[in-house]
């Protein structure tokens, strides 16, 4: 691993860590743990608890980047496009310990994997996108359609409406919400229950209820790769 995502290998499951600064930013470094860590659980057959550090699992994008280039905008946010798209398809079951916070690219990784947990508190949780200028990625709109119902996914990718974790959990971003201190306890407890599932009929079964969210999400980071960045529009 690298210095902003750590790897923690337990008997059935394993525990990656971004460590990322004050907004816990997903920038090409940790992109590149997250890939990394996602391998060796792959090699190492274990169950995935994905968390961030305390208040926050992550803000979005790292901004430096971002503001940098139309191009490396685009670049950064194929990265984390192509990232769901492994995430969606992972064969091993993937938990997200949301330790706070979830904004942006923080909470498409909520709806890129199999079990959110998120935690009590005065927590935002959503997609300001068009909040900050920026006109939703095609790629963003199929994550959110795979995940969201239409009346969220309106109010999440339009209007960029941002929750609190108890409506975070209404919306569709965390299926359970629980005090701070139980957090990785549950999350573990989620591990444990997964490991009673067929591995290979979890597996395949996941790649069949979202064969069609898979090839959308496919056909829109190509869309994306051909279109301009907006960026303030």
């Amino acid at each position: 691993m690298n210095e902003v995502v750590s790897y923690k290998s337990e008997e059935n499951y394993t525990i990656i860590t971004i460590n990322n600064g004050k907004a816990n930013a997903i920038s090409h470094d940790v992109i590149a743990g997250l890939n990394e860590g996602l391998d060796k659980a792959e090699l190492d057959d274990k169950i995935v608890i994905l968390t961030g550090t305390t208040g926050i699992f992550s803000g979005g994008f790292d901004l430096k980047v971002m503001t940098k280039s139309a191009e490396a905008a685009k670049e950064l946010v194929t990265k984390g496009s192509k990232l769901s798209l492994r995430m969606l398809a992972f064969p091993k079951p993937i938990i997200i310990a949301c330790n706070g916070h979830a904004i942006a690219k923080g909470a498409f990784l909520l709806l890129s994997s199999d079990y959110r947990i998120g935690v009590e508190g005065d927590y935002k949780i959503g997609l300001n996108e068009v909040m900050i200028g920026m006109t939703m990625h095609n790629a963003g709109i199929a994550i959110a359609k795979s995940r969201l119902s239409e009346v969220y996914l309106n109010r999440s990718v339009n209007n960029a409406e941002i929750f609190s974790s108890k409506d975070a959990l209404k919306a569709g971003f965390l299926d359970m919400i629980v005090p701070e201190t139980h957090l990785l306890p549950t999350a573990i407890k989620v591990a444990e229950m997964f490991t009673k599932l067929n591995k290979k009929a979890h597996a395949a079964t996941k790649l069949k209820v979202r064969k069609p969210h898979l090839e959308a999400l496919e056909e829109a980071i190509e869309l994306d790769l051909k279109a301009e960045v907006s960026l303030n529009s």
